[in-house]
């Protein structure tokens, strides 16, 4: 059985090193491709992904044979015609063009020419989104920043526009803090929230679930002001507003059921969950099924619930989405599902003791208990 390629491999291995040698040597003649990929190339295997951005970085800075304005020019010129004619087959573009942008926020982050080194992210963000970049200069230039920011999101290319809300984002994934308020980029949200591509719609609800890990009221009310504006389609908002409030949904916050259009309160009952049987082993399937009952037609948002709950260990829970439906007056909503016992990159499943229950409007209901054991021998 073959193993699967690590990601890292997949995005900066040395073939892509020997593909960015050859495009700045087809614009610079006296740029060593053959040193720079045998000497980044060596340096791969043992670097995980952000090292072989950075080692990779290094290297562009180390053999262009230019430094200052003249290098950074043709670094943007060894780029492809296009995102496109580069190969990129999605709005995020290609990892090879990572380090490009790791090189503009290592080396030309400077006060006397900031403004160009912003306009290359701009520009190399198309070929690979450079918000992890942009992170670095605003922690160094943290006005200048903003203010190329604010102007990313009237930009015509919807990549460069979605970059100014995920490079502010407060709690970007792997990437560094940045020592700002987490609502400061509330201003460019106002421009992007109506946006016609989904690809900054859905930075700018990733920006707004940050936000709700420290401030949920404000994201109440700016996605409630923004329903009053009427600038966005109602679908697109209705898709912003529960990728923006999805912590706060599993949390079980009242406020943001209710802006969805569902009731916490609303009369329901569920019957016990149903399993089909209570040990389990780590790779089985916890098949279970339940039925919601309501005296009148009722919008439900159910979400189902693991709790580890073996004595003396830190509880650790699992929410995840179930169904949205309409639960009938007087006729039983049957639900079911299949999930599998396995750990997750963001989840570890162990051996214990769970229950599982059912999350409704944001109210949980009577588990069920359960045990899981090592995987099968």
């Amino acid at each position: 059985m073959s193993s699967q390629v690590p990601a890292k491999e997949r995005a900066l291995n040395p073939d892509r090193i020997a593909r960015i040698g050859r495009e700045l040597q087809a614009v610079c003649p006296d740029f060593d491709a053959t040193s720079f990929t045998a000497q980044v190339s060596a340096d791969l295997p043992r670097l995980e992904l952000k090292a072989r951005i950075a080692r990779t970085a290094e290297g562009l800075h180390q053999h262009l044979p230019v430094t200052g304005p003249a290098a950074l020019d043709t670094l943007l010129r060894s780029l492809p015609a296009t995102p496109e004619a580069a190969g990129a087959d999605s709005d995020f573009g290609l990892y090879i063009y990572a380090p490009h942008s790791a090189y503009v926020a290592a080396h030309h982050l400077h006060a006397d020419r900031l403004d160009e080194a912003l306009d290359a992210f701009a520009t190399i963000t198309p070929y690979f989104s450079a918000e992890d970049a942009v992170r670095t200069a605003l922690n160094s230039f943290p006005h200048e920043t903003l203010a190329a920011a604010a102007s990313w999101a009237s930009a015509a290319d919807h990549r460069v526009r979605r970059l100014a809300s995920e490079a502010l984002r407060p709690h970007l994934p792997l990437s560094v803090g940045i020592g700002m308020p987490v609502d400061v980029a509330l201003p460019l949200l106002d421009k992007l929230y109506a946006d016609r591509s989904r690809f900054v719609t859905t930075s700018v609800a990733n920006h707004l679930r940050d936000i709700t890990r420290t401030q949920p009221d404000l994201v109440l009310a700016t996605l409630t002001r923004w329903r009053t504006e009427g600038r966005a389609k109602p679908a697109e908002l209705t898709f912003i507003t529960r990728e923006a409030l999805k912590l706060r949904l599993k949390a079980g916050w009242a406020p943001a059921y209710s802006l969805l259009g569902y009731d916490p309160q609303a009369a329901v009952s569920v019957a016990p969950i149903r399993l089909e049987r209570t040990n389990y082993q780590l790779g089985d399937s916890l098949a279970f099924e339940a039925d919601i009952t309501a005296p009148a037609d009722t919008p439900v948002h159910v979400m189902y619930v693991l709790t580890h709950t073996d004595t003396g260990t830190r509880t650790r829970e699992k929410v995840a989405h179930l169904t949205r439906a309409t639960a009938k007056a007087g006729t039983p909503l049957h639900l079911a599902k299949a999930h599998a016992l396995k750990s997750t990159g963001t989840a570890a499943l162990t051996p214990g003791s769970y229950h599982l229950a059912l999350q409704v409007n944001g109210r949980r209901h009577a588990p069920a208990p359960f045990r899981i054991t090592g995987h099968p021998a």
